[in-house]
């Protein structure tokens, strides 16, 4: 943890790891509390009828072991990857922690995939068991023929078929003692996939050790959290790094309790309204959400708010949204960054006068960062290049799942590169730039385009596409599509309305195009690969044409 210091050099002048010898996410987010305080809050759900939730560290305690053992009980142990397809709630977070104790690999998908997009993630992982809602179960429908490996699904809700089993019924032996394996730091426990900037999409594969590493980052930009009476939120969804490692774990391992929220599309008057009742003081808020909180006029006259810090990161945050945070809830807000790979390596803490709009912060405490060169020598101060970061590094994955080669290029000696651009000043303030590839951010999503653009090759009338970011004042990119139509089939509102929703069902809610161009040619190397950076200038045209 980090200890109060007065100034940013006396932090990471004082700073050292202590990585313990055994370490299990599980039984140290929650069975560890149990044991001090059981009746310890450190879960609350907020209801939009008013009936709000509550649970507190002794029932999950108990509650994931019961699950775990049921696990046990249905042959998943050690090293097995189970993956949780559901939202934020109760039942997300006994099943993340039963799978740690088990000492099998969590495997968090977003409800916003589609079956495609599944597919891939479940068949790649060698999944062998599955825990979902109703929603989700629907997802599996159709592909669950093709995933050899997948012997078990798990619903929380709804009418059970199809051979799954109800979520309540693998709480086995609730109150009994369960013996969670003995792991070490560095033994697999979570697996999140990356957005495929530069192919299919890759898992991250992480050890326990994770967790420990995420600490120092969190405490950080959330200005030495716990203190009395802190609470967090975010509406990310906790299948993504952001939601689960930027709030959900770390909150639950320092004993700040957690409020989740129904999943739905983001609406600020709701963001506002959950903050206010559930009397939330820390929160994780992306850019995006940001500026359309901004559409609420003078939000503190409605909404009664305690907030005490917020921490925002996943694309640029802007001067703009930076001061009108400041201006109008009264708080600097704390921009960090990092990515699936090696998550919060820079950060900024107001009270520290370590936050400034436009950069995104300095090296947290406990990692060392640096803008390299192609062969990886650090540059002079102000000079563009790629952010990296130094091995060994807690927070840093231990290797792409199945995809040695991937690994060995994500390093270039000890310094593992990020694919992003950035600049570092004479103070030690790293500004980002942009990326080095293709990658699309869109409402705080990183989305790969070869992922989409192989959805869009899979529609009949489809010939060729690429797909861009295209500057959007809100959302940061949008995704647009070019796309060269097969012989036989004529371009129309109503045929690019279908083409996005093709995606928009196959593979993901947020990596549909929103804007679909229908092209006679597409730029092209001699070896036959669409120049993008052609595209983005046409887009990038477009948006300042007010196209």
């Amino acid at each position: 943890m980090l200890a109060e210091r007065s100034t940013y050099e006396e932090l990471c002048r004082d700073f050292r790891w202590q990585i313990p010898e055994r370490f299990n996410i599980g039984t140290a987010v929650a069975d560890v509390w149990a044991a001090r305080e059981p009746d310890r809050v450190c879960l609350q759900h907020f209801s939009p009828d008013g009936l709000h939730l509550s649970m507190t560290y002794g029932t999950l305690a108990a509650r994931s072991s019961a699950f775990a053992r049921g696990l046990a009980e249905k042959g998943i142990g050690a090293g097995d990857r189970v993956a949780i397809l559901l939202p934020q709630g109760f039942e997300t977070v006994i099943a993340h922690l039963a799978i740690y104790k088990l000492g099998a690999i969590a495997l968090p998908l977003a409800l916003l995939f589609g079956a495609d997009a599944l597919e891939f993630r479940l068949r790649d992982a060698g999944v062998r068991a599955v825990v979902t809602n109703a929603f989700g179960f629907e997802r599996l429908t159709g592909i669950r023929d093709g995933l050899e490996a997948l012997s078990l699904v798990v619903v929380t809700e709804g009418e059970v078929q199809d051979g799954a089993v109800p979520f309540a019924a693998m709480e086995v032996g609730a109150g009994e003692p369960f013996v969670p394996v003995d792991s070490g730091p560095d033994d697999p426990a979570l697996m999140i996939y990356t957005s495929g900037t530069t192919g299919p999409p890759k898992g991250a594969l992480h050890g326990h050790r994770v967790l420990l590493g995420h600490v120092p980052g969190f405490q950080m930009h959330h200005e030495f959290l716990p203190q009395p009476d802190d609470r967090i939120w975010t509406p990310a969804d906790w299948a993504w790094a952001g939601g689960l490692l930027n709030v959900l774990l770390p909150a639950l391992l320092l004993g700040v309790p957690v409020v989740s929220s129904p999943g739905q599309k983001f609406d600020p008057h709701m963001a506002y309204r959950i903050m206010a009742e559930m009397e939330v003081r820390n929160a994780f808020i992306p850019p995006t959400a940001l500026r359309l909180m901004k559409s609420v006029e003078d939000p503190l006259r409605y909404y009664d708010l305690k907030l005490r810090t917020i921490g925002t990161a996943g694309e640029a945050l802007g001067r703009e949204t930076w001061d009108w945070v400041r201006r109008t809830l009264g708080i600097t807000i704390n921009e960090f960054y990092g990515q699936t790979e090696c998550n919060i390596v820079i950060g900024s803490i107001g009270s520290l006068g370590v936050s400034r709009p436009g950069p995104i912060g300095k090296a947290v405490p406990g990692h060392v960062v640096a803008v390299i060169d192609a062969d990886g020598r650090e540059l002079p101060r102000d000079t563009a290049g790629q952010i990296a970061v130094r091995r060994p590094d807690p927070v840093m994955f231990l290797r792409y799942w199945n995809d040695e080669g991937a690994t060995e290029r994500k390093f270039i000696g000890d310094w593992m590169t990020t694919g992003d651009l950035g600049r570092m000043d004479d103070e030690g303030y790293i500004t980002f730039i942009g990326r080095d590839d293709d990658v699309i951010t869109s409402s705080g999503y990183r989305i790969g385009p070869s992922e989409v653009e192989d959805c869009l090759a899979s529609h009949p009338a489809v010939q060729l596409a690429a797909v861009v970011g295209k500057p959007d004042p809100i959302r940061t990119e949008i995704v647009k599509a070019y796309v060269l139509l097969r012989q036989g089939f004529a371009a129309s509102e109503a045929l690019a309305a279908e083409i996005s929703n093709w995606v928009k069902t196959r593979l993901s809610m947020h990596e549909y195009p929103r804007e679909v161009a229908f092209v006679d040619t597409l730029p092209l190397t001699t070896s036959g690969k669409v120049i993008r950076r052609f595209l983005r200038e046409q887009a990038m045209a477009e948006t300042q044409a007010g196209a």
